[in-house]
């Protein structure tokens, strides 16, 4: 996916117009065995997948262990009262094994709906994009990665020399089909296709309090009575626009925004760039929520660039993949208190 505009520091509240989206797509999963995984450690897949099926999620599954992977089950045992070493031990194993058997990848066939766009290549400058209705997927590939937690590098390893197409049958890391229910929240009519479209159930836990930490680059969310139900790796803060540690709330539950670039908040703003409202969509500035906290300008919200979780600076916001923080948005609430330490 593409690095446009660097997280967001201020979203219009409250008086967003948003259009429908089109009926939720879906590819459908077809009879014929998994494929081999290609130049990707297939039995660490398999672990990813399955700690994204049960909220400990490891960010874009691509096979390969890394901060998120680490991130995911440290959570996963902390949970679960096993020791807590970032590691794929016999332990965890045992303990992922009860929570429910998936294997690595699956066969889909990708459906006519799912692949009838449009695909439009996103404009690089804020200007250009304010233009646009929607800031959507740039092309088929992209909205496939998106829906199966991944990228389209780890796609096409997964399916050498294959195109991508209607009809095409191809191989995609196992995550669940979502469960979506088809009545939207108020003011979010396109919400239940966006939920689809990134493979996320709309019903989730509960969340009363999340805290996100710095040293470790992690959120995470715990239920009323304090337990930890969910884990996401974050990007967060810069040596610019520092995460502002302490307590906040959750104020408003900004789903598909359109966002308010005012190039006067960004260090790294061009010259010439000029105050501009950009459209919605996956592939915004803060991808499809944007959780407004307390703190003012600072929130939480979603990326169009997954592959940069963990790795690249943020303006000092809390930076999770689309898949991620649409997946938050249904556990949290307006006044879900939010604790940001080192």
């Amino acid at each position: 996916m593409r690095i446009l505009i660097s997280a967001a520091l201020l979203i219009a509240l409250g008086a967003c117009q948003r259009q429908p989206s089109p009926k939720p797509e879906s590819t459908e999963t077809a009879t014929s065995a998994p494929a081999p995984v290609t130049n990707i450690d297939s039995g660490l897949l398999q672990v990813q997948v399955a700690l994204d099926r049960i909220g400990f999620t490891p960010g874009v599954l691509d096979g390969r262990m890394g901060l998120s992977t680490r991130n995911a089950l440290e959570a996963f045992q902390d949970a679960n009262g096993y020791p807590v070493t970032g590691e794929v031990d016999a332990a965890t194993r045992g303990g992922l094994a009860q929570a429910g058997s998936v294997a690595a990848t699956r066969v889909v066939t990708i459906q006519p709906d799912f692949a009838r766009g449009p695909f439009v290549p996103v404009p690089r400058e804020p200007a250009d994009q304010a233009k646009m209705t929607e800031l959507g997927y740039a092309s088929l590939e992209e909205k496939l990665a998106e829906r199966f937690h991944t990228t389209p590098d780890v796609l096409k390893q997964l399916n050498p020399g294959k195109a991508f197409a209607a009809g095409q049958q191809i191989t995609v890391p196992d995550v669940a089909d979502p469960q979506v229910d088809p009545a939207p929240p108020e003011g979010s009519p396109d919400w239940p296709a966006t939920l689809s479209n990134l493979g996320v159930s709309s019903l989730q836990p509960r969340v009363d309090r999340v805290e996100v930490s710095k040293s470790k680059g992690v959120l995470r969310a715990y239920d009323a009575q304090g337990t930890l139900v969910a884990a996401f790796t974050a990007t967060m803060g810069s040596e610019h626009d520092p995460l502002p540690l302490g307590k906040w709330k959750i104020l408003v539950v900004d789903r598909n925004p359109k966002f308010h670039y005012n190039p006067d908040l960004f260090w790294d703003a061009g010259p010439g760039d000029k105050a501009a409202t950009l459209p919605p969509g996956p592939n915004g500035p803060v991808g499809v929520v944007w959780l407004d906290l307390s703190k003012p300008h600072y929130g939480i919200h979603g990326t169009p660039a997954p592959e940069t979780i963990g790795r690249a600076e943020s303006h000092g916001c809390v930076r999770l993949t689309n898949w991620d923080v649409a997946r938050l948005a249904q556990m949290v609430h307006p006044g879900t208190e939010v604790l940001f330490k080192e």
